[in-house]
């Protein structure tokens, strides 16, 4: 609308008033995880990793937790054995990682495996993404078993066995090799020495060289106040 003196009459615009995005609430984060796991177990059971099985039983009552069936691959320590896998998985899947651990009677005797079933497998912690999923996870570990040169327990298996959690992933596990690469995908394992064994270590060794100052210090101290006598 024009003024007298062609002056235009400008229009006053309300401030925009923008809604706080509500968060998710606890049953669309449930709705995304069972959707996910709908589509693995899909894919596993029409597409399983070589050696692997969905066992059926585990799945009727609960989608959270899944029992994978395993074979030793051909050609390799643990041709013919038969192992079990329970997958646990929470309502913040795939962000956060599955609960993953050897199973039943027969637990493979490995270097990354304790006799109480956890594995030393860093993409069940650290390494873990959504990207992932439980075929990968399998892969890893016919990857990890295939590569084995020799069968023993970690070094510090009793010790672990006796003082750990349950659920593995409260483990905080110590990774020191590089990657390796098997099946044309690449697999970081490290031969995972439980952290308390190695801050053990640290304080026996921080022990030892407060002993030895200790003793130098007196050394001085005798050296510094001794009398001579003539």
């Amino acid at each position: 609308m024009l003024r007298p003196g062609g002056l235009t009459r400008a229009r006053r615009l309300r401030p925009l008033r923008l809604r706080p995005r509500r968060p998710l609430g606890d049953g669309s984060i449930m709705a995304s995880m069972q959707k996910r796991l709908q589509k693995e177990l899909l894919a596993l059971q029409n597409d399983p990793p070589p050696g692997m099985t969905l066992n059926e039983k585990s799945v009727q009552n609960s989608i959270t937790q899944w029992i994978v069936d395993m074979e030793g691959a051909p050609g390799t320590l643990y041709e013919g054995e038969k192992f079990q896998l329970l997958f646990k998985f929470s309502s913040r899947y795939p962000f956060d990682s599955p609960q993953v651990m050897f199973t039943g009677e027969n637990i493979p005797v490995h270097p990354h495996v304790y006799s109480n079933g956890h594995i030393c497998l860093s993409i069940l912690t650290e390494d873990w993404s959504p990207a992932l999923s439980v075929q990968s996870v399998c892969l890893s570990i016919i990857s990890m078993l295939s590569s084995c040169k020799e069968k023993r327990r970690p070094p510090d298996n009793s010790f672990y066995v006796r003082t750990c959690n349950k659920n593995p992933k409260k483990t905080k596990w110590w990774y020191h090799e590089p990657s390796e690469v098997s099946h044309g995908r690449c697999h970081l394992f490290g031969t995972g020495h439980h952290l308390a064994t190695n801050t053990l270590a640290r304080r026996l060794n921080t022990l030892s060289f407060f002993r030895t100052f200790c003793k130098l210090i007196l050394v001085l101290i005798q050296d510094r106040f001794t009398v001579t006598t003539f």
